[in-house]
């Protein structure tokens, strides 16, 4: 049912449905918060049957085009500003939402850059520098499953770009992908721009549920992707129990892909536990270097099973998105300097130290926090996070709420903040425990 007013939707399958409206949302004929006509309506009006609108009002839905609200219609989609890690505009207020590390933590580059230089790098060349490559295998070989000899190792712009590089050598757009939740915030892009569908599986303090992953299977997701160290935004690690319990639930789904990205490895004050059975055929273990090496370094090494690896060698032919054998070298130089590892290990330590202060503070205000790893707390607070949020703006804090790492679109909101406070003085910390104690108390 249209009018002069509304834009024409045409077809008469599902596929040319979806195409139509497409078409008109790209065209700007149907913009954000537009009311698409009720099933029955636009099958009379195309003289097709209402399971064909169904059918493509499903797949626009899974999509992203479109959002299904039930009795309340069907609407184009608005264009959500999807947050970004350590990006914010904070202008006088001090953010404690970052999720980056220290400078002071991250070793001098200047000798590993000097010493970066040499012989250059040409075409048809091995993608991966001999000398990296071996300290790359002993880094990753005692933690993935099978003989250390069969490791196969790829390459990729940080971890992000592994991610994303294994989800789309692996799965189709609709295709289901098992996430946690709440979520890294890079992961929610990635599901988004990738068109999966996301199934979250809550988190607890020992990690992924077993509950929650074997839901996720029974409804058919092609691939997980967990953390198994300092899980952002949480700051949970796998305990070896819970480990051991995920493994025996996906031995019965063998040909699952299971992405583990170990982002903190070096500064993670918890041991590695890895959910991939040694008899799992499909699986990856990502680690990058950019939380104490520092962010500008995009590289991140991928052990991989043997067909996940050629796979992935396919997207990343030399010239075009290789990484550069000058960051290998810079990392390979940094990696092996016993004053610089011996850096990486105190920032370690020192996030730990400062996150637990912190709590502790917390705790002493009536707001008990158990800190986990990582470079930030998840702090309950006992209230709609996002009412705390805007009274400690009023005291010149910016915060980060939970409602941004949440996977679900609908639901109540979120009672967590992110927070990062390991560069707060004592004075610093004082203050802002004192204040987001009361914000809590105001708010709730």
């Amino acid at each position: 049912m249209t009018t002069d007013s509304d834009p024409a939707i045409s077809g008469g399958t599902a596929a040319e449905i979806v195409d139509s409206v497409r078409a008109l949302v790209e065209r700007g004929a149907l913009v954000p918060g537009r009311t698409l006509p009720p099933v029955r309506v636009l099958a009379e009006d195309l003289g097709v049957n209402r399971n064909t609108v169904v059918a493509a009002y499903r797949r626009l839905a899974r999509s992203g085009v479109v959002i299904a609200r039930g009795r309340a219609g069907t609407h184009v989609a608005q264009r959500p500003q999807v947050p970004q890690e350590g990006f914010a505009d904070p202008g006088s207020l001090r953010d404690v939402g970052t999720g980056n590390p220290d400078p002071s933590f991250i070793p001098d580059l200047a000798p590993a850059m000097a010493a970066a230089g040499g012989r250059p790098v040409l075409y048809g060349e091995p993608i991966i520098d001999h000398d990296f490559k071996d300290w790359a295998r002993d880094w990753m070989a005692p933690d993935v499953p099978g003989p250390s000899d069969d490791v196969h190792l790829t390459l990729t712009s940080g971890a992000v770009d592994a991610v994303e590089r294994l989800l789309a050598q692996a799965l189709m757009r609709d295709d289901a992908i098992a996430l946690e939740d709440p979520c890294f915030l890079a992961s929610i892009h990635i599901a988004r721009l990738g068109g999966y569908r996301a199934v979250p599986v809550p988190v607890d303090a020992e990690g992924m549920t077993v509950e929650g992953l074997r839901a996720a299977l029974d409804k058919g997701v092609r691939a997980v992707v967990t953390t198994p160290r300092a899980q952002n935004p949480t700051g949970v690690s796998l305990s070896a129990r819970r480990a051991e319990q995920l493994r025996e639930v996906l031995a019965e789904h063998p040909y699952v892909l299971v992405i583990e990205d170990d982002y903190y490895s070096f500064l993670s004050q918890r041991p590695f536990h890895s959910i991939v059975g040694p008899e799992h055929q499909r699986w990856a273990l990502v680690r990058s270097v950019s939380k104490f090496i520092g962010p500008d370094l995009c590289l991140a090494v991928t052990a991989s099973d043997p067909d996940t690896a050629a796979r992935l060698a396919m997207r990343l032919s030399p010239g075009i998105t290789w990484v550069s054998h000058l960051l290998q070298r810079i990392t390979h130089s940094v990696l092996r300097d016993a004053d610089a590892r011996a850096l990486i290990d105190r920032a370690g330590v020192h996030y730990a130290e400062r996150n637990a202060s912190f709590a502790a503070r917390l705790t002493e205000h009536g707001l008990p926090v158990e800190p986990g790893d990582g470079l930030s707390l998840w702090v309950p607070v006992q209230a709609p996070a996002q009412y705390v949020a805007e009274r400690l703006m009023r005291r010149g804090w910016l915060a980060r709420t939970g409602d941004e790492f949440r996977l679900a679109e609908a639901g109540p909101p979120s009672r967590y903040l992110r927070l990062t406070v390991h560069d707060l003085d004592a004075q610093q910390a004082d203050a802002f425990a004192r204040d987001l104690a009361t914000a809590v108390r105001e708010a709730s």
